[in-house]
């Protein structure tokens, strides 16, 4: 993980010297919206929601840019197993520190305000794992990776995102589960240069 920091902070002071719009850093935080879904019948999925924060950095280059951010994140599903028979509501939570990349453009771009669409690889380090009733922790995944995907605008010094995230794995993984996981994440950054 280290290598990795010192390889980020790297690519971001190389870049900013060629960008043309200059460089953009900033804090966010937001909440995202995940639901675990299943195969089995008798698995109902419920939405979970939690929340994120860390920080971006954004390197302009006209209407394109590239995005790296860090944040941690927690993420998790549940599933309600037999409902109004004899149920059982089963869960799992996970934390993770959350490396996107992302490269976008700018739709719209003005002085005070742009519209952006942006996509890209992410990558997931778990740091916390936990599960109740039939689930465990074992099955859990500790790192993975994906794609975000998704819009966003900025005004003066505020930067709304609205994505998706698609994993390339399940995040709970258990042979006869065959479970799928998707998650939107809303969020809200301030620039502070």
């Amino acid at each position: 993980m280290k290598k990795f920091c010192i390889l980020f902070i790297l690519v971001v002071f190389t870049f900013s010297g060629k960008a043309q719009g200059g460089l953009d850093f900033g804090l966010k935080a937001g909440l995202n919206t995940s639901r675990i879904s299943t195969n089995l019948a008798d698995y109902t999925p419920q939405t979970v929601n939690n929340y994120l924060f860390g920080a971006f950095a954004r390197i302009n280059l006209g209407r394109i840019y590239v995005q790296p951010e860090a944040y941690i994140s927690s993420k998790g599903g549940e599933v309600i197993q037999n409902p109004g028979i004899s149920t059982i509501t089963s869960s799992f939570d996970l934390n993770t520190i959350d490396v996107p990349v992302l490269l976008g453009f700018k739709i719209i771009d003005q002085k005070t305000i742009n519209v952006r669409i942006m996509a890209g690889p992410a990558f997931y380090f778990a740091t916390n794992k936990s599960a109740s009733e039939q689930l465990t922790t074992d099955k859990i995944a500790s790192n993975f990776f994906g794609w975000q995907y998704g819009a966003g605008m900025d005004f003066l010094f505020l930067s709304l995102d609205a994505r998706m995230e698609s994993y390339a794995k399940n995040l709970y993984d258990a042979p006869d589960f065959n479970s799928k996981n998707g998650t939107f994440v809303l969020s809200l950054g301030v620039k502070l240069f």
